[in-house]
């Protein structure tokens, strides 16, 4: 059975960023552990090995062959040192069954431990770099609002400045429209100097082109008038 990898799982918190070619240049990986083996010391690897050339049954009949030459042809001789070792050897194995999966807990919490000691740094960066990132960006957010205050304040100078423009051409209208009219009333005294200039003069030479026998036969002619009136009434 293959276990998996403490390195990788802590590498695999980290954010890799857009410009990283991870395909043709791959993160490099610790291995913390060995690699997986059969029979509790024979590599995989040499299964596999044999796999492509002989298939399933290979490495098999390979091991069971050589271990039966070394056997008949006395170069491995099983003495009394070679029990020993077999039992010795039961004794380790028993050893690693009962003890190996606390020590390797443990061992792998101190791994761990390590690992995020050695990547807190580096993390810590990466969390500053992301507020900075944030504040940043809420930076921006607020330009922008700046921006909309930019226009609304030049919205707010072009109505005062089409209310100053107004003003002044009610101002201007205003001063127009004093002058018309001084020049109306100054046209209307003079019209009505003239016209009593004139009723004057006319008045003044009908006054001395009367004389007293003309005003005592005008007289005598109105009383004239009156009579016939008020005999016909």
């Amino acid at each position: 059975m293959i276990r998996p990898l403490t390195t990788s799982k802590v590498l695999s918190n980290i954010d890799e960023g857009p410009e990283r070619d991870l395909q043709n240049f791959p993160r490099p990986k610790r291995a913390i552990y060995s690699p997986p083996v059969r029979f509790g010391f024979i590599p995989d690897d040499w299964f596999r090995f044999f796999y492509r050339k002989t298939g399933v049954t290979g490495p098999y009949t390979f091991g069971v062959g050589f271990l039966t030459y070394l056997l008949s042809k006395e170069i491995w001789v099983l003495e009394h040192e070679f029990w020993t070792g077999v039992s010795m050897f039961g004794m380790i194995i028993y050893a690693v069954k009962t003890f190996g999966p606390k020590v390797n807990a443990f061992l792998d919490k101190e791994v761990e431990d390590n690992m995020k000691a050695m990547n807190a740094g580096r993390v810590a960066d990466i969390e500053h770099n992301k507020g900075s990132i944030d504040s940043e960006k809420k930076a921006q957010w607020q330009a922008e609002g700046q921006k909309m205050l930019f226009e609304v304040k030049r919205e707010n100078l072009a109505l005062q400045q089409e209310a100053a423009f107004r003003e002044r051409i009610m101002h201007v209208y205003a001063e127009v429209k004093k002058r018309l009219d001084y020049q109306v009333e100054k046209q209307q005294v003079e019209r009505n100097m003239q016209q009593r200039h004139m009723v004057n003069w006319i008045t003044n030479r009908v006054v001395k082109s009367i004389t007293p026998e003309s005003e005592q036969e005008n007289l005598k002619k109105c009383i004239a008038d009156l009579k016939g009136l008020a005999a016909k009434y």
